[in-house]
């Protein structure tokens, strides 16, 4: 919803003070500009990327007119969740989980997080490295920096949509340029025609290069800056996980290894230590 605002302002604001201004809209209606860059640029897009980065790329665009689904009340749920398990453990051992991280869906505590296991990244995270834990062949150094590699991977493959729609917006100023070029040389080859209409070919000329550099300011580029924030938003949820079952597996109780990962939250989204006291308290009456 906010993409949609902001657009709205953009259009608003440029096309409303060009109006103000006593500029004639109708003048800047070229879609052969549009045509052109917009072309351009889609052309330049598959050239420039392999199918696996187009499909990751069309796959992300729709997530930009989503909000954060990353609020505290998930955070809560995840610690909820990693409080329920680790308790399970300290009380029952590890292979009293073995059936938990198997059959994830199938599970009675997972089951009470549907926030979480609606998450197949976030959830495959939780029963790889618990199932490592179970197996009892790795420290904690070998496993944290197994973690680190994947964190490492997944943010990896979420930069590949932000840089192919970055340098989408980064080619579109210099394709408007080549638009204003063209409608230049359009121009100079009918310099039979009145001053007037000259005038007015000049002027659909240099709209070229207005559309090029709003479209890549206005439009294209805000989506990868909103895409890489998305995406920061997501390894700090796997970053939550890592450290508390870290703390875990160090040999901190529940209750401090689930503190540690609460101290890596954004402070926006981290829920303070009675409200996430609280919550796990209700979890375990339900």
């Amino acid at each position: 919803m906010l993409v949609i605002v902001g657009y709205l302002i953009v259009l608003g604001s440029v096309f409303g003070g060009f109006a103000l201004a006593g500029g004639h809209l109708a003048a800047l209606f070229q879609p052969v500009e549009l045509l052109m860059i917009g072309g351009a640029a889609l052309g330049a897009f598959f050239v420039g990327n392999n199918g696996k980065a187009i499909k990751a790329t069309l796959g992300a665009l729709p997530r930009t007119l989503k909000g954060s689904k990353y609020s505290k009340a998930l955070y809560l749920e995840l610690m909820s969740l990693l409080s329920e398990i680790l308790t399970k453990v300290r009380k029952e051992g590890l292979m009293s989980i073995e059936g938990d991280i198997d059959a994830p869906h199938e599970s009675p505590i997972f089951a009470k997080y549907p926030g979480i296991l609606s998450d197949h990244h976030v959830i495959e995270f939780i029963s790889d490295y618990l199932r490592l834990m179970v197996s009892g062949n790795m420290d904690a150094f070998q496993i944290e920096n197994l973690m680190d590699n994947e964190i490492d991977t997944h943010h990896r493959e979420g930069e590949v949509p932000i840089h192919s729609i970055s340098r989408m917006g980064d080619a579109m100023p210099a394709f408007g340029i080549v638009a204003a070029v063209m409608g230049v040389v359009h121009t100079m080859g009918s310099v039979g025609l009145p001053p007037a209409e000259l005038g007015i070919l000049i002027a659909h000329a240099l709209v070229g290069t207005f559309l090029g550099i709003l479209l890549s300011y206005g439009f294209v580029s805000p989506l990868a800056s909103l895409l890489e924030q998305k995406l920061n938003e997501s390894t700090k949820m796997l970053e939550c996980i890592k450290v508390t079952l870290l703390a875990s597996l160090n040999g901190y109780a529940p209750p401090l290894a689930i503190e540690f990962g609460r101290k890596v939250l954004y402070s926006t989204e981290r829920p303070s230590f009675l409200e996430l006291e609280e919550h796990i308290r209700q979890s375990k009456q339900r």
